[in-house]
């Protein structure tokens, strides 16, 4: 049996649609409600603490870059730092919480705007996780000797499904929608992965990805597509008898159960717990962490 592989990321490369914006522009590019500025943005912007984002649509909330189109920049800006050609990659694995069209994956979209040859791709589907189900199945791949290279790509493009556009006919926008309005932000990131560290650069090997789902455990957290009933999803939104009730109904956006979002910090404990414990993680031996949080609230 062949040794496994190294794997090393050998590149890296972005894409932010257009400049910063400040907090006190986020309202032109999302829009005010029936022409009213928002109640809660304030409070929500102060507690998550974020001071920027990037929107991949104008103060019209008309689209300037689609989300496949993001994804593919990052990976040409990836590329461009490396001496692979787009044309030798033998798998492209593209994570996003939501893609352009409901079908094909979001992978066949990036395929076709980088215009690659035929290769193997793969769509992973999910929230803040989607990134990394994207890089472990491109790194297992090239670790198992199974291609020479990867890309592997997150995208999001979250702005459009908050336009204010879409709120108007609500008597008030549900507070689990109304705070995701305030934190998220769209761009893209890259990573080219190879079983060799390229020469003269900087590259860092993977030594392991350990993903861990709490989804049996907890109540449904953030979601699209339903609403909550005595705190369990009812009706999905191809349940309803027309997409215009769905949409009525406010079933297709986006939502927090800010209530559940405690538990982040537990379940993240508990992962590194069960690493320390397991021998995977030697707390003597790591000097940097570095730490994904939503919002400064967690910080503490």
């Amino acid at each position: 049996m062949e040794a496994l592989k190294e794997v090393y990321i050998t590149a890296a490369g972005k894409f932010l649609p257009g400049p910063p914006i400040p907090n006190d522009e986020m309202e032109d590019y999302l829009g005010r409600v029936n022409g009213k500025p928002s109640a809660v943005r304030r409070r929500i912007l102060e507690s998550n603490g974020i001071k920027t984002r990037h929107y991949a649509m104008d103060k019209n909330q008309q689209t300037v870059y689609q989300n496949s189109t993001m994804a593919a920049l990052a990976v040409r800006d990836a590329l461009g730092k490396s001496e692979t050609d787009a044309h030798e990659l033998d798998l492209l694995a593209v994570g996003t919480t939501q893609g352009d069209l409901p079908l094909p994956g979001m992978a066949s979209m990036v395929q076709a705007e980088l215009g690659l040859p035929p290769l193997e791709i793969l769509t992973t589907h999910g929230v803040c996780c989607a990134g990394m189900t994207a890089l472990k199945s491109a790194y297992n791949q090239v670790k198992l000797g199974e291609k020479s290279n990867a890309v592997a790509v997150a995208s999001e493009f979250s702005s459009r499904l908050f336009k204010h556009t879409r709120f108007e006919s609500y008597k008030k926008v549900s507070f689990e929608t109304e705070f995701l309005r305030w934190m998220l932000s769209d761009g893209a990131g890259a990573f080219l992965l190879q079983p060799q560290p390229s020469r003269g650069e900087l590259n860092l090997r993977i030594d392991w990805i350990e993903l861990t789902s709490y989804a049996s455990c907890y109540d449904l957290c953030m979601y699209a597509g339903t609403n909550k009933v005595d705190g369990k999803p009812g009706p999905g939104w191809q349940d309803y008898p027309t997409y215009e009730a769905a949409a009525a109904a406010g079933a297709i956006d986006i939502k927090q159960d800010i209530r559940l979002l405690d538990n982040i910090m537990k379940v993240g404990v508990d992962g590194f717990v069960r690493l320390i414990v397991g021998g995977r993680l030697d707390p003597a031996r790591i000097d940097h962490v570095l730490c994904h949080y939503s919002s400064h609230f967690f910080r503490q």
